[in-house]
């Protein structure tokens, strides 16, 4: 999800797969394939700065988890008696 500000300053989470496109008019207006529109703050390239980050990072946490390298913010806090498998590594599979 992405992070965008409507006009009136309240901050929300989109998702950028559902964007279909994003002109500036002089509002800048996020149109999401079922047609729905939100005008936000950010310029167009401040939207698609943040979906070129969010794709950045789901390819970045895909190789991570690909090499076996990859720990999940909360596994600090995963009791040791939790029933989450963590990813094999590739000589694993």
């Amino acid at each position: 999800m992405i992070r965008v500000t409507r006009l009136n300053g309240e901050r929300f989470a989109l998702n950028p797969d559902l964007i279909e496109r994003v002109e500036g008019h002089p509002d800048t207006v996020a149109f999401l394939v079922d047609g729905t529109k939100y005008v936000v703050k950010e310029t167009v390239e401040e939207v698609l700065q943040e979906i070129r980050e969010y794709r950045a990072a789901i390819l970045a946490t895909s190789y991570e988890m690909d090499r076996g390298e990859y720990r999940s913010p909360e596994a600090d806090t995963v009791a040791s008696d939790s029933s989450v498998v963590p990813f094999p590594s590739r000589e694993e599979r």
